[in-house]
């Protein structure tokens, strides 16, 4: 959980009055714990996990509008969880549209799938499904788009560009919140 990306992403979010909720996927704590890589759990358990945490802290804090998401492989999770749970909408940070340099195999089906408002955003650059890329996929008509001027799969832009990762994650943030207080 204190990954710099994750801890910068949920103060912005904090400045923008939201409550933020944070946990780490049971294998990822492994990880913490043992120093040792090891692959993800298989999606219906990561999904399950997801909607178990929303439910715990939903009990903790009841009677809020719950918004899920994450980042990448996070944002993945929530937007499978999101037709099946309290959250009436999702966010998703960094989306793997594909796995690296793998184009053709495509994770559209629940961004394809929504039944709620989903918000993605996205680097114009992001390995894992560039604005280029991105711009030819279906998506549900629920689903809204917000591009980050050449930034990466971290939102992390060249300085070429003008731009630094701390505007890009001050800008989703104001999305982020504009999106949830609409």
């Amino acid at each position: 959980m204190e990954h710099p990306f994750m801890s910068a992403m949920a103060h912005s979010l904090c400045q923008q009055s939201l409550l933020v909720v944070r946990f780490n996927f049971e294998y990822m704590a492994l990880i913490a714990a043992t120093g040792k890589r090891r692959p993800p759990a298989k999606m219906p358990v990561l999904v399950a996990e997801f909607q178990h945490q929303l439910e715990a802290a939903a009990s903790h804090w009841p009677g809020l509008s719950w918004f899920i998401g994450g980042k990448s492989m996070g944002g993945r999770v929530a937007s499978m969880a999101l037709n099946d749970c309290r959250a009436v909408a999702g966010v998703c940070i960094g989306y793997p549209f594909h796995p690296p340099k793998k184009y053709s195999d495509t994770r559209l089906q629940p961004l394809q799938d929504a039944e709620k408002a989903i918000l993605i955003i996205q680097g114009t650059r992001d390995a894992l499904g560039n604005q280029e890329e991105v711009s030819g996929y279906k998506l549900a008509a629920s689903t809204q788009l917000l591009w980050l001027e050449d930034g990466d799969h971290d939102l992390k832009p060249r300085k070429k560009s003008g731009f630094s990762q701390q505007q890009h994650i001050v800008s989703a943030a104001q999305a982020i919140a504009q999106f949830c207080l609409a």
